[in-house]
């Protein structure tokens, strides 16, 4: 048994969760301390860290240690939310914390950042079947919004939008007092990202479960049901939320025995789950009652072995890079016999590369997404597919891997450029993986270059200093075994191992 704790700086507050960790057990919370800073207000307005809120925030940290100390932590992570991201003075802030109070703050990037909350509604037992069903997944936060669309129990796709409820009290800190319905101007904000997201993505989408998650919403579940199950009806959820849009912040906070009566962010959550509910129009909603705090703990006790999920996140990656391959009509049988011979030719390897499954992961990926950018250009394919992966969420990944996933993209087709040119994106591990995976990609690609799927029973082993690709064939293979010797020269180059096609013919 561990105890673990996770400390979260978010956009208005400071929160420090104790968990009780135990193989083969359910993790058990058995503290929760929380401290209003609003450390948004100054990232969004002035795009710094003022030195009175670092004070303060250095202040409350110090007490966190002092927690963790009394109940003799073994281990704990701590991260910042999105407001630290992008900050002037970040790396400076970070360092002050650190030695003012010994607590190492990680920053970890939007898509890390989502999946480590994602995991914690992941891990319930409900999750699988309602995702089934159809269901959006709704993380809603102070500086912004994610939602990630389930069918079928896979991911159809994942959104970010910079629409989080301090970003809009901001936008209207200087008209909040001059205008009689701040709700309504609220609306307006809300409704111009969302009308566009509905219009692109959801037009034959139907979903029967809204899973959210994020502040306040369990204080606004318990006013539409007291049940303990969590979950209520989009009618019910609506009928309640907009009685109260015609109530006052104090009345609301009254009504929700809420301490901060004059709390400014509570209106803009009430018309961000409103608006919401409406335009996503799930039949129910259900809300878990976990945060980042929870996926932490989570994914700190997945990654020690503590726990296993029955949910099979690498799917999802799977799932999403089929769906954004599709968005962009480069799906196809192609598609599908790439991801398996590059997986065929990776498995044959695993001695020479030295990579292990999370690398194969991200070829199969970057196999799924390798024509994607045809769409944009037919002449510059290869890079509007870089971007293409760089600026969609692929929930499951970090940025670094999605960095990597769009790079063997890029060199699947170009030659690969010196680790010096791509030292601002790659780290030296990471640019091995690079060069290893887009020189299989390569060979697996040249293989079926005409895109008529002509290998059946395709087998590959490692034999002294070549890699040997056994194919049965009825068609003429011409053209593949020649581009296929184009490609092998960079794939000899980077394994010092030279892949040959040995034909078998089969006759009619």
């Amino acid at each position: 048994m561990k105890l673990f704790a996770a400390i979260y700086i978010g956009s208005y507050e400071v929160s420090l969760k104790i968990f009780e960790l135990a193989a083969r057990k359910s993790i058990r919370e058995i503290d929760h301390v929380r401290a209003r800073l609003e450390i948004g207000k100054d990232s969004y307005q002035k795009g710094y860290i003022g030195y009175e809120l670092m004070e303060e925030l250095s202040s409350i940290l110090a007490g966190y240690k002092k927690i963790m100390e009394s109940y003799h932590i073994d281990d704990y992570t701590a991260y910042a939310g999105g407001m630290f991201r992008g900050i002037k003075n970040e790396l400076f802030v970070l360092d002050q914390l650190f030695i003012r109070t010994g607590i190492r703050i990680q920053v970890p990037s939007n898509s890390e950042h989502r999946f480590i909350g994602y995991k914690s509604i992941a891990f319930r037992q409900e999750f699988d079947e309602m995702t089934k069903q159809g269901a959006a997944v709704v993380d809603v936060g102070g500086g912004s919004l994610q939602i990630t669309l389930f069918s079928n129990g896979r991911v159809v796709l994942t959104q970010h939008m910079a629409l989080g409820t301090m970003r809009l009290r901001e936008k209207l800190s200087a008209v909040k007092h001059a205008v009689v319905h701040y709700e309504n101007q609220l609306e307006e904000l809300v409704n111009k990202e969302l009308e566009v997201f509905k219009a692109l993505y959801l037009k034959d989408y139907k979903m029967k479960y809204i899973i959210f998650t994020g502040e306040y919403i369990m204080d606004l579940m318990k006013k539409v049901e007291k049940k303990s199950d969590k979950i209520v009806s989009s009618e019910k959820f609506l009928k309640t939320m907009r009685k109260m849009y015609k109530k006052n912040v104090a009345q609301i906070a009254a009504e929700l025995d809420m301490t901060n009566e004059n709390d400014p962010l509570l209106v803009p959550y009430i018309v961000m789950f409103t608006r919401l509910v409406e335009e996503l129009g799930a039949e129910e909603i259900w809300t878990p009652g976990v945060s980042v705090s929870d996926g932490m703990a989570y994914d700190y006790a997945e990654k020690n072995h503590m726990m296993k999920s029955a949910h099979d996140f690498d799917e999802d990656i799977l799932s999403a890079a089929r769906q954004l391959s599709k968005r962009y009509e480069s799906f196809s049988p192609h598609i599908d016999a790439l991801s398996g011979m590059s997986a065929l030719v990776f498995d044959a390897m695993k001695k020479v590369h030295g990579m292990g499954r999370r690398e194969r992961l991200l070829l199969q990926a970057a196999a799924i997404l390798h024509d994607c950018g045809k769409y944009i250009s037919l002449a510059h394919g290869p890079e509007c597919a870089y971007h293409i992966i760089m600026e969609s969420e692929i929930i499951g990944l970090t940025h670094l891997e999605r960095e990597i996933t769009a790079c063997v993209v890029l060199y699947n087709t170009y030659p690969l450029e010196d680790y010096e040119n791509l030292s601002d994106k790659l780290d030296e591990e990471s640019y091995m993986v690079v060069a290893k995976l887009a020189a299989i990609l390569r060979v697996s690609n040249a293989m079926d270059r005409s895109h008529k799927q002509k290998f059946k029973n395709v087998k590959a082993a490692i034999h002294g200093k070549e890699l040997v690709i056994t194919i049965a064939t009825i068609d003429d293979i011409t053209l593949e075994k020649e581009l296929f010797a184009a490609k092998a020269d960079f794939f000899e180059r980077v394994f010092g191992i030279k892949p040959v096609i040995r034909e078998k013919r089969v006759f009619r």
